[in-house]
């Protein structure tokens, strides 16, 4: 008779994901949409707030406003690249500005306001898949 290892039954741990924007309305709409689509998400209305959720929920995505009242999305960007224990997480601002040039120097990326749904849901994949290693 043949030995099995019994396997655990594995469960799939959902994506999270940080949102943080000063406006309320906004907020809802981003956490609606990326919660029907199946991710984990925490919501903060300014980047101070923002950063302590960052640091209690190892969020795998931030989807982060720019023009914020206390510090501004650059301001939280630099500050999470400074830190080792948040410079990898990866981070999507949502601006008016077509392209926006602090935010490439920061390695973020750039979704323009207004965004539908599937834009913002298929930029959360994209930033939160696995990324491969650099080919030595």
């Amino acid at each position: 008779m043949k030995e099995t290892a019994l396997q655990e039954p594995t469960v799939e741990r959902k994506t999270k994901v940080a949102v943080i924007d000063d406006d309320r309305f906004i907020r809802y709409l981003l956490d609606m949409h990326l919660r029907n689509a199946g991710y984990e998400v925490f919501v903060a209305e300014d980047a101070v707030v923002g950063g302590r959720i960052v640091l209690e929920r190892s969020p795998d995505v931030i989807v982060c406003d720019v023009d914020m009242p206390y510090m501004s999305g650059c301001e939280f960007a630099e500050a999470l690249r400074s830190d080792p224990a948040t410079c990898n997480i990866p981070v999507i601002f949502l601006t008016v500005h077509a392209s926006d040039a602090r935010a490439r120097e920061l390695g973020v990326a750039c979704l323009q306001k207004p965004v539908t749904a599937d834009e913002l849901v298929r930029a959360v994949e994209r930033f939160s898949a696995p990324q491969p290693l650099p080919a030595s």
